[in-house]
């Protein structure tokens, strides 16, 4: 296969624990769906049903796919800052040189707000489960009984 950015020939290599078809001459990889998913979980365990849509939408590339010769299609991996190239005929997706890196900073950074988000959650059940025991809810209710009962009577005098 050549590349799809110089066209010099693509070449199995190992980054970030991945086998990928990486460019010598430019630094571009060439990943199927599968390593793009294996790139990411180097550093995200939360599944992919938490890691958000791919892309939404994509415009024509001036790139062409290594595989089948089709025009790739351009878009923003994950709405990230990030612009990825794919064959829509499934064959893989196109990363620049130094962009496994970003996905596993984008991935590792989404891995961390979804933690936060499930501590908070997880934090924020424990105090409504609290609220609702039946302990609380006695104290209050004892609490607005003894209070209606101090209150003073108002006074008439005729």
């Amino acid at each position: 296969m050549k590349c799809p950015a110089c066209g010099a020939p693509l070449g199995q290599k190992t980054r970030d624990g991945v086998e990928m078809e990486v460019c010598d001459s430019c630094g571009g990889m060439w990943l199927t769906s599968q390593e793009l998913a294996e790139l990411e979980d180097e550093v995200f365990d939360f599944g992919d049903d938490e890691k958000g849509s791919l892309m939404l939408g994509s415009a024509p590339s001036s790139k062409k796919c290594p595989q089948c010769g089709k025009q790739l299609q351009s878009f923003k991996y994950r709405l990230y800052e990030l612009n990825m190239e794919f064959c829509d005929e499934g064959h893989g997706f196109w990363l620049e040189a130094g962009e496994d890196k970003r996905v596993l900073e984008l991935m590792k950074d989404e891995e961390k707000n979804l933690g936060r988000k499930v501590i908070a959650e997880d934090r924020f059940a424990a105090h409504m489960r609290y609220l609702r025991s039946g302990s609380l809810l006695d104290k209050v209710r004892e609490l607005t009984i003894d209070a209606i009962a101090s209150k003073p009577k108002p006074r008439f005098d005729p």
